[in-house]
């Protein structure tokens, strides 16, 4: 037996000792440790979902504008070179058609109309007496009393005397009509929108005093997109809010017959009922409810998103993943949105919170909305 057999021989039962004790410790380590559970993905969110219905809504087309009189009527002086004494009502008064709004002075006037006056009294007398002569010879005519000549001389003078009393008459009409002119009226019922009038002023014909708003009624005048003026027509009804102040319902009065070249864009003419919150010069946005309304699958506007101009929802998959789907949406009531596609009637959406979940992520669904 050589040498290294016997070694091998001795050292292979000390081996086979300390192998044993390592494979006893590891096995006694083993069965000391807790046995350890296979890692289960957690969910990001509890969510609530509901599913699209279809409801029907009406068809409402946008449109923005100015609220505006419905007529103005410029209230001015007619009179010329008189001192302006009295004004009777300002911005904002409500005042009734032949109502005095402001006067002249009128002491001028009425001295011109009793020279007037005077002057026709005279033409009338003027008149009387050329008559009288014309009359008398006429009847000398056929006597021969009178020359041809002088009968043809006082007929001239009665037709003159005439034209004269008339010329007269008319001086005394004008100056009559000035003293009534030295009276403002109104010239129908409305309200004073604007007012330039000083008393003691000496005005020319012509200017302004006053402008008013004719009835007190107010309109507005919308632009509508030119493809949308087809639907419209008067009588429809329209909801409008002006900035910063509460809704107004008005009715589609007449839609223009031309479109803007440069906008391609339609006016609309919708009349506003009286006494309300609004005021002309507003700038308001409103919707014209073209008809009754259509059938559209619809969901709760929180859970449709807006991300780089786009719209899109929130699924949940089979799995309870979410599933981040783009749409195209419509029209908006309430809180429903339209949703025109990409989306069925039987996938069930992320009502709310959707905006903090990312695609793929993993969800715990509590409740269905119906």
């Amino acid at each position: 037996m050589t040498r290294s057999t016997r070694i091998f021989l001795v050292a292979a039962p000390v081996v086979a000792t300390f192998v044993g004790i390592a494979v006893a410790i590891a096995v006694q380590d083993a069965n000391s440790q807790p046995q350890r559970e296979p890692v289960v993905a957690k969910s990001a969110l509890t969510v609530t979902v509901t599913l699209p219905q279809t409801e029907t809504l009406p068809i409402r087309i946008p449109a923005n504008g100015n609220i505006t009189a419905w007529q103005e009527a410029s209230v001015g002086s007619e009179a010329n070179g008189l001192r302006l004494t009295e004004v009777n009502v300002n911005v904002g008064d409500v005042v009734r058609r032949g109502q005095r709004v402001a006067s002249f002075a009128a002491a001028t006037v009425v001295a011109e109309l009793a020279q007037g006056r005077a002057a026709l009294a005279e033409a009338e007398s003027v008149l009387g007496e050329a008559a009288e002569n014309a009359q008398r010879s006429r009847y000398l005519q056929a006597t021969g009393a009178l020359s041809a000549q002088q009968i043809s001389q006082h007929q001239t003078a009665e037709r003159t005397a005439y034209a004269r009393l008339k010329a007269a008459r008319a001086v005394v009409e004008v100056q009559e009509l000035r003293l009534a002119q030295t009276q403002v009226l109104a010239p129908d019922d409305g309200v004073i929108s604007a007012r330039s009038a000083t008393v003691g002023a000496v005005l020319p014909a012509g200017q302004e005093l006053f402008r008013l708003i004719r009835q007190g009624r107010l309109e507005w005048r919308a632009e509508v997109a030119a493809p949308e003026l087809a639907r419209l027509k008067p009588g429809l009804t329209v909801t409008l809010t002006p900035v910063g102040g509460t809704s107004i319902n008005g009715k589609l009065r007449m839609v223009a017959p031309a479109v803007d070249t440069q906008t391609r864009n339609g006016l609309v003419y919708v009349d506003l009922p009286a006494g309300g919150a609004a005021r002309a010069g507003m700038f308001a946005r409103g919707e014209i409810e073209a008809s009754a309304g259509s059938p559209a699958l619809t969901l709760p506007q929180t859970a449709v998103l807006q991300r780089d101009g786009f719209h899109y929802v929130q699924r949940v998959g089979a799995d309870s993943r979410v599933l981040q789907t783009k749409v195209a949406v419509g029209r908006r009531v309430g809180d429903r949105i339209e949703i025109l596609a990409g989306l069925d009637a039987a996938s069930p959406v992320i009502a709310t919170g959707g905006a903090f979940l990312g695609d793929g992520d993993l969800v715990r669904v509590v409740h269905a909305w119906p």
